[in-house]
């Protein structure tokens, strides 16, 4: 459920050693299936144990995992990082922001799914985001650009060598187009077929 890398392991194990016996590491999620998700590692005494935790056995210690957070955590990846500025621990939980749907789930949770753990974090490096508006009876995604994308001079590249090229190759005979109605500051109204 959650791969911890061997050097990352050594490192739990480390910040463990000098703990009160019985003391496991606590994975969660703070605000899970939002955008504002974030995941983090902390101690857990035995008292802190909750009954309905997940126990999960790794080399030389215990990670608990809080109901709550079980399926946002799945395929979430934590490793030791050594930087210029130091070793940093890094976790990378990529359904954290939206559940993981499942291959057989209906189009339109497919795409959203894609849109929140593809598309946006890429958008967000430049404070932009896209949400899903719906989903045509001719399979057309229809989009609508928020944040530092509404206005942007690029949003046009965006959407047809980015956004639409992903989500069409992503879901090749499924979904035939992407079509944004964003009232982009500009005064523009882009509309594609």
């Amino acid at each position: 459920m959650i791969e911890i890398t061997p050097s990352a392991e050594e490192h739990f194990r480390k910040l463990l050693a000098p703990q009160k016996e019985g003391t496991s590491i606590r994975i969660f999620v703070i605000n899970p299936g939002t955008p504002k998700a974030e995941c983090g590692v902390s101690y857990c005494p035995p008292e802190a144990v909750e009954s309905s935790d997940t126990r999960l056995s790794y080399e030389g210690f215990d990670a608990l995992v809080d109901e709550v957070s079980i399926p946002f955590l799945e395929e979430a990846f934590i490793d030791l990082v050594e930087e210029e500025t130091g070793t940093q621990l890094t976790l990378k939980a990529p359904n954290a922001k939206m559940r993981k749907v499942k291959d057989g789930a209906p189009l339109i949770e497919r795409v959203e799914y894609v849109i929140q753990v593809q598309i946006n974090p890429q958008l967000a490096s430049h404070g932009g985001f896209i949400k899903l508006i719906e989903l045509t009876e001719d399979n057309v995604a229809v989009i609508e650009f928020g944040g530092g994308c509404n206005g942007c001079s690029q949003v046009d590249l965006t959407l047809k060598e980015g956004i639409e090229k992903e989500l069409l190759e992503e879901f090749s005979g499924e979904l035939n187009a992407v079509r944004d109605i964003t009232e982009h500051q500009s005064g523009d109204h882009s509309f594609y077929k």
